[in-house]
């Protein structure tokens, strides 16, 4: 989300965003992959099972709460492309602060989806992938639930720098809009369905490639039987992260010219 000061400022391309979010593709499906060892483990949820001190929540949420306020004072979120699940229990950062060159207009900062995500994964995705059962591995799998979540955001909220560079690139089309405060007109142009496909089909291969097991004989691979199914990966993209990330766009481009 921002550049650093050795980074040209022609950098910042649509061509170089495109090519972070295709690698960010990679990490949400990895991450799948990992999480996808473990059962749904729903005692890692559930408000009553830990009943750790002075704490009132699930395994999962003092997980991740625990781990963002470390990952904070370490300078995680100090990053214009990190957002924390729990804002409001960040320390300040104890390590130098690194010098963005910052390419977002300054409202960029007060948007955070991290809400939508959560309900998004643990309410509708979560169940597609994992399967039934409890292996007693909560820490892990609430560990492994964090990257998946901290990937998803990520991506996500890269929508801002997808909004900027199409902004830059051209201006006149969307500044009606803006002043117009319309949001279903922003969404018309931030919208292609073509591309929307073609990243659906892509995320789903890169499951099918990424989840076989390999062999060293000549025997093949089981057929049809893959770590995390690739139609869950491409409805994950078609229902859930392009949409959100579109929210994200037209949330940032209404402030753009403030």
């Amino acid at each position: 989300m921002a550049l650093s000061d050795s980074d040209s400022a022609n950098a910042l391309t649509l061509e170089s965003v495109r090519d972070s979010l295709v690698r960010q593709e990679d990490t949400i499906i990895y991450a799948l992959i990992e999480r996808a060892r473990f059962p749904i483990n729903s005692p890692a949820y559930d408000h009553s099972y830990a009943k750790i001190p002075g704490f009132s929540g699930s395994l999962l949420q003092f997980l991740v709460r625990e781990t963002e306020a470390l990952q904070a004072k370490a300078g995680r979120f100090t990053n214009p492309e990190e957002h924390p699940f729990f804002p409001d229990d960040l320390l300040p950062s104890l390590v130098p602060p690194f010098n963005y060159t910052q390419v977002l207009h300054p409202p960029a900062a007060f948007i955070n989806m991290n809400k939508s995500i959560w309900e998004m994964y643990f309410d509708k995705l979560i169940a597609l992938f994992a399967a039934p059962g409890d292996d007693g591995n909560y820490a892990s799998t609430a560990a492994s639930d964090l990257v998946c979540l901290q990937a998803l955001s990520r991506r996500i909220h890269y929508g801002k720098l997808v909004a900027e560079v199409k902004f830059r690139e051209s201006p006149r089309d969307y500044e009606p809009a803006i002043r117009a405060q319309d949001r279903d007109a922003l969404m018309k142009l931030l919208t292609f369905e073509s591309v929307e496909e073609k990243v659906k089909k892509r995320v789903a291969k890169k499951a099918m490639v990424f989840g076989e097991d390999v062999t060293l004989d000549n025997k093949e691979a089981r057929k049809g039987k893959y770590k995390v199914d690739p139609s869950v990966v491409s409805r994950l993209y078609a229902e859930w992260v392009m949409p959100l990330t579109k929210l994200v766009e037209v949330e940032y481009l209404l402030h753009r010219l403030d």
